[in-house]
């Protein structure tokens, strides 16, 4: 009875006007990330106290996130999946557990250039994979591409990550679709001819090796350059000191840049508190935060970059589409195994 009697109550009071709404503190959305970077954190923290959505997250690593949110199927509780590489954004839209982010303003604040093609994810940094080298032994002029490293004169010179390496494996899928399978396989053979020891290690791993004489040349990721410089780490503030950056390709196919993403799941039950956090994510002010904390570039061409990464310059870029990092994954891993790179 008393039910019936608040339920009419209710109605009336909607009849004269008066509105009912959710409790911000109710709103939510549900992340599922594999990004996992102090700079997120607060971006979420903001997003909740400019909005009153709360951001969940769960952490885990991408393969994993993305079986699990299969797994849930309908039941998922993932609003948004968010990670690194774009092969492995290739992989959760074509695991059919995504669906179009739907908004004019994501699609102003992100080029095309940094958005799958059906809009199934979105950009939010990308990432240079350049060459490193020791200011000591060698001279930045000597560098030019990333084949040129497979050459004879950087013989026992090479330091390098194991071919697990998620980066080094997107690399090389690039360089299978710029230069084909033929001589995408020879550059791993010739680059494993010229390792100054066995790949292991991170990227910080191989400017410390560079430093202490163990090689003179190494691949690494941009923002690891920043991460060490700002280090409270003194060894690690040490290795990127004496390090030069040199920006691979520049008069050929570009240097080789990768994209951490965006994604909306197909069964999100929160899409519209979504939809509002990426734009948020994708907008300017959220952009600068990420080159300020992380020190990757911003995919928002308005948004301003870090001044670590200005004093490197502007450099021309791959143009190929980022799906082909994911289709030629697999060919990547056989070259790595075929061509003694480890």
């Amino acid at each position: 009875m008393f039910k019936n009697f608040l339920c009419a109550t209710i109605s009336l009071l909607a009849f004269f006007g008066f509105a009912f709404s959710v409790s911000a503190a109710d709103e939510v959305v549900n992340v599922y990330s594999a990004r996992h970077y102090e700079s997120d954190k607060e971006l979420y923290a903001l997003f909740q106290k400019e909005t009153g959505i709360k951001v969940n997250v769960v952490s885990a690593n991408a393969p994993e996130l993305i079986e699990r949110i299969k797994r849930e199927g309908v039941a998922t509780e993932a609003d948004l999946f968010i990670t690194v590489d774009g092969g492995v954004l290739y992989s959760a839209k074509s695991a059919d557990i995504l669906q179009p982010i739907v908004s004019s303003l994501v699609l102003q604040n992100v080029p095309a250039a940094l958005r799958d093609k059906d809009n199934a994810w979105v950009g939010l940094t990308t990432r240079a994979r350049i060459i490193v080298y020791s200011k000591e032994r060698v001279k930045p002029e000597q560098l030019s591409t990333y084949e040129d490293l497979a050459a004879p004169e950087w013989k026992d010179k090479v330091v390098a990550r194991p071919s697990s390496s998620l980066y080094d494996q997107s690399l090389l899928a690039s360089l299978i679709e710029l230069n084909g399978l033929e001589k995408a396989s020879a550059w791993v053979k010739g680059v494993a001819a010229n390792f100054a020891r066995p790949p292991k290690g991170n990227d910080r791993s191989q400017a410390k090796d560079i430093v202490a004489g163990v090689g003179d040349v190494a691949l690494m990721n941009t923002y690891y350059i920043g991460q060490m410089l700002n280090s409270k780490d003194p060894e690690e503030v040490k290795a990127a000191q004496n390090i030069g950056l040199f920006f691979p390709n520049q008069k050929t196919t570009g240097t080789h840049i990768n994209v951490s993403g965006v994604a909306l799941t197909r069964h999100a039950k929160n899409k519209d508190n979504a939809i509002k956090f990426v734009e948020f994510l994708t907008g300017a002010p959220a952009q600068e935060r990420l080159s300020a904390s992380n020190y990757e570039f911003p995919v928002n061409p308005i948004a301003k970059k870090h001044p670590l990464l200005e004093s490197w310059g502007a450099f021309k870029a791959q143009t190929i589409d980022f799906s082909t990092l994911g289709a030629n994954n697999a060919k990547a891993i056989q070259l790595f195994a075929e061509g003694g790179w480890k």
